[in-house]
């Protein structure tokens, strides 16, 4: 049992059943004559003295009886000492025996019928004339009553608890899930409310957060645009006595940082997006060739087709492959590097194999965050950016993943796997 109302609900009857019981069990020891039989005493004493005297006429006798028998409405009958039948009023108990009263019987089978022995030896045996149920059967139903009375009201309440605490741990789990905008509704001027009322500011604050955030590195991104491009302009014109290598190294410098540039913004705006804004099917194949001509590769395999957005997939394979040039190939960058598509069931994988240092098993998985070096990285250059965190998203944004393997010969092969059309 996990759930918090039940948990509660159960323990309020369980509470309720012990007190039902324990309140029957009590009432039943403190009504038990058999545990106090000098009430018979008393009432055989009481008795006595309205009756006449045992040397009386029977008639007297037999109008005491009668008067008796009207006012407690029992049936009566009177015995002399030794067993023989005074006067009776009613329907008298049957079968008296003078050995069983004698030996102390008080109630009869079948019934409430009673045999009291008078002070002056006479005896009296009476049976109420309308039986009355057990008064403990009684007090205990109406015990009952109120503890269902009590489980019926108590329902409602810790079910509305149950309720409001499953809504908030919806919106808790809304808000964790990347939903920035989750509110809980606040009910009640309790605990949970006052919690509910926590997490709403809590959410409010963390949305203003993130897009502040988001509207400074989109802000920033674009004002750097402005300056790298006045650098490219000064780069062209620096004229034919300016150091080759200088002005090259300059021009990749550039492009470098326009790269990152538009990976951020890219990065930011998927970031602000939860799903694809489009979906078309797109031959992976095709457009992997496609992008793989720009760097004088040819891509090979079987044509599949995959539903998603063009220009995301076509950021994927070119940023597999400018990381193998950059990073997996030889040192001018145009090591063997291959790309491949497959179809493999009702998936579509993509390959991008190069040659180069590889990746080490433990760090397969962290190069897919943004900004991760490999150790050596800032002496080598392998590895920044944000170019493997673009693919990964990407890939998962289409239902798919991206994984980091060992090549057959040394190196690193991607493999991005995508669910077929």
């Amino acid at each position: 049992m996990n759930r918090l109302y039940l948990q509660f609900y159960v323990t309020i009857l369980v509470v309720l059943a012990v007190f039902v019981g324990a309140a029957a069990l009590l009432w039943r020891l403190a009504d038990d004559d058999n545990r106090t039989p000098q009430y018979l005493d008393v009432a055989a004493e009481l008795t006595g003295a309205l009756l006449p005297d045992a040397d009386a006429a029977k008639a007297e006798q037999q109008k005491a009886v009668e008067a008796l028998h009207r006012k407690l409405r029992f049936d009566i009958a009177l015995y002399r000492a030794d067993g023989e039948m005074i006067a009776m009023a009613g329907k008298v108990p049957p079968r008296f025996s003078i050995e069983r009263a004698r030996a102390g019987w008080r109630r009869g089978p079948g019934g409430p019928n009673f045999t009291l022995q008078l002070p002056d030896g006479r005896w009296l045996v009476a049976r109420q004339v309308r039986e009355r149920p057990n008064p403990t059967f009684w007090i205990a139903a109406a015990l009952a009553l109120v503890a269902i009375a009590v489980a019926v009201g108590a329902f409602p309440v810790v079910r509305g608890l149950g309720r409001r605490l499953e809504r908030l741990r919806a919106g808790v789990e809304q808000l964790g899930g990347g939903d920035l905008g989750a509110r809980v509704k606040v009910e009640g001027r309790d605990e949970v409310a006052a919690l509910a009322e926590s997490f709403n500011r809590s959410a409010q604050r963390i949305e203003e957060l993130v897009a502040a955030h988001r509207l400074l590195l989109a802000n920033a991104s674009h004002e750097l645009r402005t300056p790298l491009a006045r650098i490219a302009v000064a780069a062209a014109l620096l004229g034919e006595n300016a150091d080759p290598k200088t002005r090259d190294s300059l021009k990749q410098d550039v492009a470098e940082l326009d790269q990152l540039i538009e990976q951020i913004l890219l990065a930011s705006r998927l970031e602000a997006l939860p799903t694809l804004e489009r979906r078309e099917p797109v031959d992976l194949l095709a457009l992997a060739a496609e992008e793989a001509s720009h760097y004088d590769l040819e891509a090979t395999g079987e044509s599949v087709i995959v539903s998603g957005d063009r220009t995301l997939l076509r950021r994927l394979v070119r940023n597999l492959v400018e990381n193998a040039r950059r990073y997996g190939g030889s040192e001018d960058g145009r090591g063997p590097i291959s790309v491949s598509v497959a179809h493999e069931g009702s998936r579509a994988v993509l390959n991008v194999t190069d040659h180069g240092p590889g990746v080490p098993e433990a760090e397969r998985q962290r190069i897919f965050e943004p900004f991760y070096r490999l150790a050596g990285g800032a002496e080598s250059g392998r590895g920044s950016g944000l170019g493997l965190a673009l693919v990964l998203d990407i890939a998962r944004r289409h239902g798919g993943d991206a994984v980091c393997l060992a090549a057959e010969g040394g190196g690193s092969r991607f493999r991005v796997d995508l669910p077929a059309a």
